[in-house]
């Protein structure tokens, strides 16, 4: 039987599943579906189309599913899907897609959302992403798997940011960040890569050393992008998170990647 404090109130129509736990003064709307073991702490509103997925926990004050933050917005039905297991904490906002962006926002699974985090629409979040106190992620913005954004960072509109991805705390998002890369700044650039976060995810030190090689040549001041990224894509066919870097850097992207500075690169 579905857990629902008293205070709560559940529109007829929200799917809650039976395993649900709803406590006291939380707002569930009429097109929410919440599933197995979800648990809204206290002071919840889940509005819009939004589904929340098994396991996931939202703590007081989280304002997840209400409209987008984009004047361009004109209440067309959109979605908002987050997976399982994840950890919402207090005060985060979380808004679904607009007409502009596929129409939904994606949150994977076993992520954590500290205080204050902002997804806004159309963003695309991968699995085990983290976003640190009061990190705000402007529309549009994708987050590979394993991704930690610092607290009281802000990332621009149309950014990629890679799998296993750091951004320092304070830190301004503007350009494309490389898988395994490593940036901060108030204007961000790459400060090389995520070291820690590579030996956390127990990647061998063959591999490590190999990324630290291809960085170096990805980011010398000798030739071309181009040509420097066809030289490592040749020396390193064997390294897959080498190629995932150079695939990554290929793609199309409305930002360009972000650069270390000189003596980062040397």
């Amino acid at each position: 039987m579905t857990q629902i404090h008293a205070t709560a109130i559940i529109h007829s129509d929200a799917e809650v599943d039976e395993r649900a736990v709803i406590g006291p003064y939380c707002c569930v709307g009429k097109d929410v579906k919440l599933g197995k073991d979800v648990q809204l702490l206290s002071h919840v509103v889940v509005e819009g189309h939004t589904s929340i997925g098994d396991g996931t926990r939202v703590f007081p004050f989280a304002s997840i599913g209400h409209e987008p933050q984009d004047l361009k917005y004109d209440g067309e039905q959109s979605n908002l899907v987050i997976g399982v297991n994840n950890t919402i904490r207090e005060h985060v906002t979380m808004n679904p897609g607009t007409q502009g962006g596929g129409m939904f926002t994606q949150i994977g699974d076993d992520c954590l959302f500290m205080m204050g985090a902002h997804v806004a629409h159309d963003c695309q979040i991968g699995d085990n992403v983290i976003l640190v106190n009061n990190a705000t992620l402007a529309g549009h913005v994708d987050i590979g798997d394993w991704a930690i954004v610092g607290g009281l960072s802000a990332v621009h509109q149309f950014v990629r940011i890679g799998r296993h991805a750091m951004i320092g705390g304070m830190s301004g998002i503007e350009n494309d960040v490389i898988p395994y890369g490593l940036v901060m700044g108030n204007r961000a650039h790459l400060s090389g890569l995520n070291l820690v976060g590579l030996k956390r995810r127990e990647i061998p030190n063959n591999v490590i050393h190999d990324l630290r090689r291809a960085y170096r040549l990805i980011f010398a001041q000798e030739g071309t992008q181009a040509e420097r990224l066809a030289d490592v894509a040749e020396l390193f066919s064997h390294v897959e998170p080498v190629k995932e870097i150079v695939t990554f850097i290929n793609q199309d992207s409305s930002r360009s990647i972000c650069q270390p500075l000189f003596e980062d690169a040397a």
